[in-house]
């Protein structure tokens, strides 16, 4: 597969995400009377790479996140010299997809992306649950380091053929529903950096954390699945 298709399917995937898991977020979460909940966000955010695993996955591997192809390339399955291009293409799709979002939500009197938060990434006084940097921290690295784990497992040559995209999208939600007090739910660099482009402040002030702390899971995760040996030719 030739590298300009992969991006545009890394780009397609992350828009894809960001724009069905932040706008649940955003638009649907507490919407009155028929609000979907934590619950119903956690299950958008799986069910958009669920469906892409599928949609996309034969053309980029489905990566829509640089904490994934990073724990890819320390687990021996991705190509270094493919690293940032596929990185570019998954904070791209998250942009395009904020804007949209936000061209979205802005049509509603009284929207505000810095006092709604717009589905942003934060921790302390900006945790949905007023958790602090260091519960954030151990969160995210945890939680990330556990998809790695499920997403280098599912697609392991030993696996069972045609239901990764289950495991992975399913693995996601249970992660939502776990840390979305905690952080609001990162463990994907590009998800957290499109929103926070658009809430500014404390957003950007924080976004740090939401890069080092999934990169250091993925990492870590792909280093312990080695342990594992590789899959039979």
């Amino acid at each position: 597969m030739k590298t300009g298709q992969k991006f545009l399917a890394e780009f397609i995937g992350t828009f894809w995400l960001v724009l069905g898991g932040c706008g649940s977020a955003v638009l649907s979460a507490a919407f009155p009377e028929l609000g979907i909940g934590f619950l119903g966000v956690a299950l958008a955010f799986g069910l958009t790479v669920l469906t892409l695993v599928y949609g996309l996955g034969h053309i980029s591997g489905a990566h829509f996140n640089p904490a994934v192809s990073f724990g890819l390339w320390a687990g021996g399955r991705f190509k270094g010299k493919e690293l940032l291009p596929y990185i570019i293409a998954q904070v791209l799709g998250a942009v395009v997809a904020s804007a949209i979002l936000y061209c979205i939500a802005s049509g509603k009197s009284g929207f505000d992306a810095a006092g709604s938060g717009f589905a942003a990434n934060g921790y302390a006084d900006h945790s949905p649950g007023g958790y602090s940097l260091c519960a954030a921290l151990v969160c995210e690295v945890v939680m990330t380091f556990m998809f790695l784990i499920i997403i280098l497992g599912a697609t392991d040559g030993r696996a069972p053929r045609g239901f990764a995209g289950l495991a992975i999208g399913l693995g996601l939600t249970l992660i939502h529903l776990i840390s979305i007090p905690v952080t609001n739910t990162s463990v994907n660099p590009a998800r957290s950096t499109g929103p926070a482009l658009f809430v500014g402040g404390w957003a950007l002030s924080q976004l740090w954390l939401f890069w080092v702390a999934p990169i250091a899971g993925a990492l870590l995760a792909g280093a312990a699945y080695r342990a594992f040996g590789k899959a039979p030719e």
